[in-house]
């Protein structure tokens, strides 16, 4: 496997694979800001979209590969203001059915927070939703939970569902529970 940080023209190049993907992730039941009825091509949008915001400097994104096969992504959406600028937002982690059970979330995690730290990113955030089998990889990979948030995203089916929000200090030793 090999993850590799894209810029727009390479996110535009793959943006029909991010786009399969996220379409996989969310016909599969994963809550990332998308309803089950999302299309391939209205996916192609979005992500192409993205392309401007990465070329901007508001967004990194990863791309994990397994031989020439797509199958993860993970982002930073970098915060504008000048009273946050040493935060981001973890976004879009995902990796494909077939690939999970490998690490891949761990290494795409890490890859952003390696990022983050050193473009100087002292604070990350992500929200995800609760009871996910996401919450395990971001527990055991040292994030703290802020708390939960009832009803504050739907399912992909359209159903309300709580999110949990985490937050990972960079350059700081994570409390001790």
């Amino acid at each position: 496997m090999s993850v590799t940080r894209l810029d727009g023209t390479r996110l535009r190049a793959c943006a029909r694979d991010l786009a399969a993907l996220l379409v996989d992730t969310v016909a599969g039941g994963s809550s990332v800001g998308f309803l089950a009825s999302l299309d391939l091509a209205a996916a192609v949008t979005w992500w192409t979209g993205r392309a401007d915001e990465v070329d901007g400097g508001h967004l990194a994104v990863w791309a994990a590969y397994d031989g020439e096969h797509l199958v993860g992504t993970v982002s930073l959406a970098f915060a504008d203001k000048p009273n946050s600028r040493h935060r981001a937002e973890v976004v879009k982690l995902m990796v494909h059915p077939r690939a999970r059970g490998r690490g891949l979330g761990r290494t795409l995690l890490t890859a952003a927070e390696t990022a983050a730290a050193d473009a100087g990113i002292t604070l990350l955030h992500l929200d995800t939703e609760t009871g996910s089998p996401a919450e395990r990889l971001y527990g055991s990979a040292g994030w703290t939970r802020a708390g939960v948030i009832p009803d504050y995203a739907t399912s992909p089916q359209g159903e309300p569902r709580p999110t949990t929000i985490y937050y990972k200090r960079l350059g700081v030793p994570a409390p001790t529970r």
